[in-house]
């Protein structure tokens, strides 16, 4: 039986993460925490609900914002773990550009201090650092980004989630850590936060208001994503901590291998809002709005190239479409995580 370190694990995210290691496996589950507005214990209260209260033992939650160092105490709380799934990050762009040096404490010096104690575990399994595809900043039309791509961010939470990723990387090549790194583009799911795009969209389409779709300066090219669904990022996770693969790096230098895990297909925001206000039978009222030249910081498209983890044997259980689809029906029947 694995012991699982999961950080950030009230977020959206890892939540999703949470309920699919109690599903599928019978490993236990410390959960490390700040509980602040991105994070908090509503989202682990309703997925127990799910579970059975012996399956429920199986998670503990241990708080501590990683700003600071691990003190004795909490490194004694926590124990000895196999795995250490690092998901804890400020994430929101817009709140990165108001805050910059909140996103550098939470996302650099957060990191630093996770991978500080995690060199200090012997026999540690695995280390996994949940990077983004912002790292690799906006991709021109047919471009999509490979996991060794050059960094080329545009916003302080792209730029701070890229620092992370070289300290996961420095520590695997100076101190031996077993570290591997994800990248994951624009998740949706069950209970995201509303304020973001996909339960915004469908609370608007919902109560017939406009929809606001982010496009180019000529108000005609939508922003587009490879969206994909928490769940899925949590099935290539459980892929990844349980691969007896070996995974070889050729461009030199550390060898830290990377992944990205990718959607089923590319949707403009456009086709994404269509998606959802068919899933209600209603009527889409949209207006094409030039946010991206007008914000600095937000791009107009991003893609990464997920060719790696099919060739290893992984790709996401359901359409894209389907996911959305579900979600919808989910949110409507769960009003409360749209008005939150």
């Amino acid at each position: 039986m694995k012991k699982v370190l999961i950080t950030g694990g009230a977020g959206f995210i890892a939540h999703h993460l949470i309920g699919q290691i109690l599903k599928n496996t019978d490993w236990e589950i410390i959960s490390l925490d700040r509980l602040d507005y991105s994070g908090n214990l509503n989202r682990l209260h309703d997925l127990m609900l799910s579970f059975n209260p012996n399956i429920r033992k199986r998670v503990r939650i241990v708080h501590h914002d990683l700003k600071a160092e691990l003190n004795p105490l909490v490194r004694s709380e926590i124990g000895k773990v196999d795995c250490i799934l690092h998901l804890a990050a400020g994430s929101h762009v817009d709140r990165s550009i108001d805050y910059p040096m909140e996103f550098v404490l939470d996302n650099v010096v957060g990191t630093c201090n996770i991978l500080n104690f995690a060199r200090t575990i012997e026999n540690l399994e695995l280390f996994m650092y949940f990077s983004t595809d912002e790292i690799f900043g906006p991709a021109p039309n047919g471009i999509k980004y490979k996991e060794n791509d050059r960094y080329n961010s545009t916003n302080p939470y792209s730029a701070t989630k890229a620092g992370g990723e070289e300290l996961a990387v420095a520590f695997q090549n100076t101190y031996g850590l077993p570290v591997y790194i994800t990248h994951t583009m624009n998740v949706f799911g069950e209970r995201q936060h509303p304020e973001k795009y996909i339960p915004m969209t469908i609370k608007n389409v919902r109560d017939g208001n406009i929809v606001t779709i982010h496009s180019d300066s000529t108000k005609t090219i939508p922003g587009s994503r490879h969206y994909i669904h928490a769940e899925d990022v949590a099935s290539a996770v459980l892929f990844l901590v349980n691969y007896e693969g070996q995974f070889e790096s050729t461009w030199g230098g550390a060898k830290c291998p990377k992944f990205n895990i990718v959607g089923s297909e590319e949707l403009n925001n456009l086709q994404l809002a269509q998606i959802i206000a068919e899933a209600q039978n209603k009527e889409l009222k949209y207006e094409l709005v030039d946010f991206h030249s007008a914000r600095p910081g937000h791009d107009l498209r991003y893609a990464l190239d997920g060719d790696k983890m099919k060739n290893i044997g992984w790709s996401p259980a359901k359409s894209v479409r389907e996911r959305i689809a579900d979600v919808t029906n989910w949110t409507l029947a769960n009003k409360r995580w749209i008005t939150l």
